[in-house]
């Protein structure tokens, strides 16, 4: 049964002074059509259907609220379509041909013949058919009403979607986030984003991916592992450059041992596709000549044409400006996910979607606490971290910070899975670990530990204590908090 929290009342009080039943509008199961001129009412009107949308389509309809959501193209999507979830099947695929390739280090006989892309793509595809199928199901049950369409706000309480207008006493922003490029760099051709590089039918023989962020990377990493020649050319110092500088020197000397050409500190001049190649023209004069360009530079909002600043909705740079709680500048409208500024990740997006459901059911959540969230890069080698690096912890508490690190070659399944790295900690002195910094194959997994240590307020004290497996990685993360605490086992003070 819901409880709404004291005060609720005040939000959802009908001008003549009346309070409606939450969910009492609930009207159209999925797939009933209204008619074309009808005004229905509903709770919650979520505009978009990708990770922070469908979250908070789903929790509202959990809390007893009638939702109308409403999505474009495919439920779930950039990350279930074009993102996270295939681009992490590839890196998967990308794995097992490494591992075939160096079956010999490990005594396993085993020839690597090459890539079927064919076949990868059934792989991407058959992972990704099954997640959207589980999704639709759960939005099906949840008798929510799911418009296909594209959407655009009217005012503070409307969405247009065709010749339907869907009525909500709150609408939910969460229209997702598109491949950015930079100016007078044309997608087509050779030169393509993320997106098109999932339609790839082979593997090129030469690509340059422009962008070392975290989309660069990755796609670095698979086109290398899939046997292309990678050059990667990033306008910043260093790859990754939102991370702990040591992480990415750490990624660029593993990248560079892999044969993955790095670029750092150098500007895209122009690009001419002939048809036959891509000839990619950097400051300075310098010329590459690839098979392909993957242009990675980061992902703007998707918020131009859809009436939000008609509507009052304050925007700065296309992204939606909003308070802690996700409001905007609109009564009654929130926004969630990548068109707000801050991490883009689909873990942000389903936080801050079930955040805003409770809000505006009343029960007072707690705000989606940006340093607290956890971040992996899935290249080889993987990146994790979740809090702050050393330089902001200093920023923050001025010299009262100490850092360890603890090199993986003291780890036992590191050693196992052959694999360089470390894990890096940054505390507060006398108080809470405030940064976990992690580089390593499959470093991924440890993040969950790390992030409870960080949103708890953990001291390294506290961590020590605890008994971590043997042999995992897992192990990592306990004897770096041994040695903060002063107490190292498996290395040096």
């Amino acid at each position: 049964m819901l409880r709404l929290a004291p005060g609720w009342k005040d939000a959802w009080q009908r001008p003549d002074g009346t309070i409606p039943a939450v969910g009492a509008h609930r009207r159209h199961s999925k797939g009933a059509r209204m008619p074309p001129t009808a005004e229905t009412t509903h709770d919650v009107v979520v505009l978009g259907g990708g990770s922070g949308g469908y979250a908070c389509a789903l929790r509202a309809a959990q809390l007893g609220m009638s939702v109308a959501l409403v999505e474009k193209d495919l439920l779930g999507g950039t990350c279930l379509h074009r993102g996270c979830i295939p681009t992490k099947a590839l890196l998967h695929a990308a794995e097992v041909a490494d591992a075939a390739r160096d079956a010999g280090q490990f005594g396993v006989r085993a020839t690597l013949t090459g890539i079927d892309m064919p076949a990868v793509t059934a792989y991407r595809e058959g992972v990704v058919g099954r997640l959207h199928k589980g999704l639709q199901g759960l939005v099906r049950a949840s008798r929510m009403d799911y418009v296909e369409g594209e959407g655009r706000l009217e005012d503070g309480t409307t969405v247009v979607v065709g010749d339907r207008r869907l009525v909500g006493r709150r609408v939910v922003l969460a229209t997702g986030s598109y491949a950015r490029t930079l100016p007078g760099l044309e997608i087509g051709g050779r030169v393509m984003t993320s997106d098109e590089a999932l339609g790839l039918d082979h593997v090129p023989d030469r690509v340059v991916v422009l962008g070392g962020g975290v989309i660069g990377v990755e796609l670095a990493s698979v086109m290398r592992s899939f046997g292309a020649d990678v050059t990667i050319v990033e306008a910043l110092p260093r790859l990754v450059a939102a991370e702990e500088p040591a992480v990415s020197k750490a990624l660029e000397r593993a990248f560079r041992k892999r044969g993955i050409t790095v670029r750092t500190g150098i500007r895209f001049d122009a690009v001419k596709d002939d048809g036959d190649s891509v000839t990619v023209r950097l400051d300075g004069g310098d010329e590459l000549v690839s098979d392909i360009l993957l242009v990675a530079v980061g992902r703007g909002p998707v918020t131009d044409g859809l009436g939000y600043a008609e509507a009052g909705v304050t925007l700065e740079g296309g992204f939606v400006v909003t308070d802690e709680r996700c409001r905007t500048s609109t009564d009654s409208v929130y926004a969630v996910g990548d068109i707000v500024p801050g991490l883009q990740l689909a873990h942000r997006g389903f936080a801050q979607g079930i955040f805003v459901a409770e809000d505006i059911a009343g029960l007072n959540p707690a705000p989606v606490v940006e340093s607290t969230i956890p971040r992996v890069t899935y290249c080889d080698p993987e990146v994790a971290s979740v809090g702050l690096t050393e330089e902001q912890a200093r920023a923050a508490h001025g010299e009262e910070v100490q850092t360890v690190e603890y090199n993986l070659g003291g780890n036992g399944k590191s050693q196992i899975l052959r694999t360089a790295g470390f894990v890096k900690l940054v505390r507060v002195k006398d108080g809470p670990v405030v940064g976990v910094h992690m580089v390593g194959s499959r470093i991924g997994e440890q993040v969950g530990e790390a992030q409870l240590v960080v949103g708890w307020e953990a001291h390294p004290e506290d961590v020590a204590g605890l008994v971590h497996a043997h042999p995992t990685q897992n192990e990592a993360l306990g004897e770096a908090h041994l040695a903060l605490a002063g107490k190292p086992l498996h290395a040096h003070n």
